[in-house]
């Protein structure tokens, strides 16, 4: 992923040298039961480990990092293997008893186990993101949650409602997401230590467990050379969903943010500037950028799908594909939620806009309110609909005001007063009902 959508946090996991120290760290978690099982000569496997370890700090978490990097990726251009390419130097840098590195493993053992590791980090801090995007739309929830507002539906003018309720739909949407993210990473807390086709040739199932235990990983059941991909697959659909739910409250803020609307706005900076050409201009720029980001967050679901069918015990066609969407995919993800969270903190909420496009419809958009109070009076519904829909009609064309049209329907008068119409039209019917919302919500969240 390109720097200008990466947060230092979250690149960091993906870069090279945390990759080799993450391959690392699960060769002396093997080595480190090995020798315990005396599998491992004990002299030199405890040299291995001291060594190991000594590598682990000097080569990949300090200055030499870049340079040992360098040097890895000078041996793979003459190996044309990654794995061997680390194997090689780090049982160099190791010494003697560098014999035993990497000892009874094939590549993908180290790799895919290495891959859980990094999904388990970077899953813990986009969890971080997201917690900042459901704690802003809780407090404009809130703070919106009396405040009413025109709905709209195809575009058009609907029912009223409240404002911060919209913001409620979508915590609650992004509370499923939080749920779907939690289970895929629990999905893929797991490693695989069983070899060339996965029969555990070299390591019992009990010893690969007990490495995997070290690492904080489970072991898969029934592996081959590799982890199956359906684990990952899911994975990639939790975060594609969180790509179509960002994109939905983004959408949302930029209908909002229509001049013709004008409830809603992004913040904008003391010295920003909106366009080159209209000085003017305070455009949604951040929320439309979010809409991309959400294009590409979902379109990494399906290389992920199409990699779940590998030949036989494996092939290395979706090591590419892997290679890019894995660290794209989490990287954006974060990029886009802090993003995300930063809008909504910033979000300026137009009140007497609001009320002022309440005000225009002229009680237009709570016809069916009207409509129900005819057919409990007990005027034919079919009939009151017509009613209803002629006044509104009139008064949408500019005919007059809605409740004198209202009552040019010669039978309306026969089954509602003026001041029984006033009642239904009444916001604090709204804001209660809404409110029964926010308290079932509220309830259920504790």
């Amino acid at each position: 992923m390109i720097a200008r959508y990466s947060r230092e946090g979250m690149a960091s996991v993906w870069r090279e040298e945390a990759k080799f120290a993450r391959w690392l760290e699960v060769e002396l978690a093997v080595a480190q039961i090995q020798l315990r099982e005396k599998i491992l000569p004990r002299k030199e496997g405890a040299e291995l480990l001291r060594e190991g370890a000594r590598v682990l700090k000097s080569e990949f978490g300090g200055k030499k990092a870049t340079a040992s990097v360098t040097a890895i990726g000078a041996l793979e251009r003459d190996l044309k293997h990654d794995v061997l390419a680390f194997t090689t130097f780090c049982a160099e840098k190791i010494g003697p008893s560098g014999r035993f590195f990497h000892y009874g493993l094939t590549s993908t053992d180290v790799v895919d186990t290495a891959m859980a590791l990094a999904v388990q980090k970077s899953g813990r801090l986009l969890l971080a993101s997201l917690d900042r995007v459901l704690k802003e739309l809780k407090r404009l929830a809130l703070k919106h949650r009396k405040l009413v507002a025109i709905g709209r539906t195809h575009g058009m003018h609907a029912e009223p409602t409240v404002f911060g309720l919209r913001f409620l739909g979508f915590h609650q949407e992004m509370l499923r997401n939080r749920e779907r993210l939690v289970t895929a990473l629990e999905r893929n807390r797991t490693g695989k230590l069983s070899g060339a086709v996965g029969a555990n040739v070299h390591f019992s199932p009990l010893s690969e467990r007990k490495i995997l235990k070290v690492l904080g990983l489970e072991r898969e059941s029934v592996s081959t050379q590799t982890l199956p991909r359906d684990r990952l697959a899911e994975l990639f659909a939790a975060i594609a969903i969180i790509g179509a739910s960002m994109e939905r409250i983004t959408t949302e803020i930029r209908h909002l943010s229509r001049s013709e609307v004008g409830e809603a706005r992004e913040g904008f900076s003391k010295l920003q500037k909106g366009s080159s050409a209209m000085p003017h201009k305070r455009n949604p720029v951040a929320a439309e950028n979010l809409t991309g980001c959400a294009r590409l967050l979902r379109s990494y679901l399906v290389p992920a799908l199409e990699d779940v069918a590998l030949w036989h015990e494996r092939d290395i066609s979706h090591s590419a594909v892997e290679r890019v969407i894995l660290p794209d995919a989490f990287i954006l993800a974060d990029y886009s939620l802090d993003r995300l969270a930063n809008v909504l903190a910033d979000l300026t909420v137009l009140d007497a806009r609001i009320r002022e496009n309440v005000r225009s419809s002229g009680g237009v958009p709570l016809s069916g309110h009207v409509l129900l109070g005819l057919v409990k009076a007990g005027a034919p519904r079919e009939e009151a609909y017509r009613w209803v829909q002629r006044a509104s009609h009139r008064a949408l064309d500019g005919a007059g005001k809605w409740i004198d049209l209202l009552f040019e329907e010669a039978k309306v008068g026969e089954f509602l007063s003026r001041s029984e119409v006033a009642a239904l039209l009444s916001e604090k019917r709204i804001i209660q009902a809404a409110d029964a919302i926010y308290k079932d919500v509220l309830k259920g969240s504790r």
